[in-house]
């Protein structure tokens, strides 16, 4: 077990370092001066050259790369080229918001998905199979950026239940998941219903039907928790997934988390925030995921011995 979480531990490191200085060359990559936003473009060019030597934006770019690269050795993401505050404390005031509507978008998801997955591997080839499996079809062709705004419209301005945008309260923070953990719904309810229904017709859980266990008492202490492996990886996957795709939801309702963030400093130049949220975004997504092999891999020691071989 200690060889297999080391070797995933190297990979998670290996990863984080190729997407740090994939994001940095192509973020450099993109039109724009920041300097320009910065002083404007009327500025007089000794002002801007002044300005471009002072924030080290003449140095070549492996020279700029290496100097970055130390600095996330030390735990400095460095400050903000747009107000000049650490970029470590601007993170720390928005990750709390990301985590939440995360969290929040997860917790809407399992309500939906295990009773829709469940009924429709019990009931299988009915009506009650056929309406989950059309939600779910329906919660994965419906984009974030449109269904958005028909819970903004249809909650906030037509009902008036929810506030329009904002973080503010229990109340903000129903349309946002809702959005978010839709899509996430749709997917892990056919994944349970497969997953179920694989396990549902072995031989264990015929020997339970026989031994007159009730079929309440057989799908929740058998078949459900045979068929929970699968369900944890994509869990794992689609919670990740649900932070890095968080943009889109935050800039439709105005959520201060990682993602907006991310939307106003690409709007500022401001290179050193857009560097520091993706790669906030990335280590959460490959931290996630490896948090879901190590369960993986204690649940099923299969993993394990595949894994280490």
């Amino acid at each position: 077990m200690t060889r297999f979480i080391l070797a995933r531990f190297a990979s998670a490191v290996l990863i984080i370092f190729g997407v740090s200085c994939l994001v940095f060359i192509l973020i450099h990559l993109i039109p724009g001066d920041p300097i320009d936003v910065m002083l404007g473009e009327t500025a007089h060019p000794t002002d801007k050259e002044a300005l471009r030597n002072a924030m080290g934006f003449h140095l070549p770019l492996h020279i700029q790369l290496f100097q970055y690269l130390q600095g996330l050795f030390r735990f400095d993401l460095g400050t903000s080229i747009h107000s000049g505050r650490a970029i470590t404390d601007i993170l720390l005031e928005r990750l709390p918001a990301t985590l939440e509507l995360g969290v929040g978008a997860m917790g809407i998801a399992i309500l939906i998905a295990f009773p829709l997955g469940l009924f429709a591997a019990l009931r299988q080839k009915t009506f009650i199979d056929v309406g989950a499996m059309t939600f779910a079809l329906v919660g994965i062709s419906i984009p974030n950026f449109w269904l958005g705004p028909l819970l903004i419209m249809v909650g906030a301005l037509w009902l008036g239940w929810f506030p329009v945008s904002g973080r503010d309260g229990l109340l903000s923070l129903i349309l946002p998941a809702l959005t978010l953990g839709t899509a996430m719904a749709a997917i892990l309810s056919r994944m349970i219903r497969s997953a179920l229904l694989e396990v549902i017709h072995e031989d264990f859980i015929r020997t339970a039907q026989a031994k007159g266990l009730s079929e309440t008492r057989t799908v929740f202490r058998h078949a459900l928790r045979n068929a929970l492996l699968p369900v944890l990886t994509l869990l794992g996957l689609q919670f990740g997934a649900l932070l890095s795709g968080a943009v889109i939801t935050e800039t439709i309702f105005s959520w201060p988390g990682i993602g907006s963030l991310m939307i106003e400093a690409i709007q500022q130049r401001d290179y050193p925030i857009v560097q520091a949220t993706i790669l906030c975004i990335s280590v959460m997504y490959i931290g996630i995921n490896l948090l879901t092999d190590l369960l993986y891999a204690w649940a099923d020691p299969r993993i394990r011995l595949r894994g280490t071989s």
